[in-house]
C-alpha cells in the first residue's frame, strides 16, 4: 500500500490523483482504505460532490447533524461551509471522486 500526504493534508489515503484542476473547481480521485477517514473540515466557498466508483464510504455532515453511505455509482453533495468528514464503509479499499467548486477551494480542519 502506499500512502500518499499531501503538505497541506492532516491525513493519510492509499491514493489521491488529480484530474481536473482549474481556478474554483477540481476534480479528485481518491482511495482510502478500510480504517482510513478524512478527518472532520470544511471548505469556504467549494462545494463538494462524492461519486463512489468502488467500495463504499460514509459522509457525515454537521449543521444539520445527517450522514449517507454511499456505493457504487451514488453521490452526495455536501454545501459549502458545512462540516463533514468521509470514512470507508466497508472491508476494502474505497474508490471515489470528488468535484470541488464553484469557488476557490481551501481545507479548514476542525477539531
Amino acid at each position: 500500500m502506499c500512502t500518499a500526504k499531501s503538505a497541506n493534508r492532516p491525513y493519510a489515503v492509499e491514493r489521491r490523483t488529480y484530474h481536473a484542476v482549474r481556478p474554483g473547481f477540481r476534480i479528485v480521485e481518491m482511495q482510502i482504505g478500510p480504517t482510513q477517514t478524512i478527518p472532520r473540515h470544511y471548505h469556504t466557498e467549494a462545494r463538494d460532490t462524492f461519486y463512489v466508483l468502488s467500495g463504499s464510504i460514509r459522509v457525515r455532515m454537521r449543521a444539520p447533524e445527517a450522514q449517507v453511505v454511499l456505493a457504487l455509482g451514488e453521490s452526495c453533495a455536501v454545501a459549502a461551509g458545512c462540516p463533514h468528514s468521509v470514512e470507508n464503509a466497508g472491508a476494502t479499499s474505497a474508490v471515489f471522486l470528488i468535484l470541488q467548486g464553484i469557488g476557490e477551494h481551501d481545507f479548514v480542519a476542525l477539531a
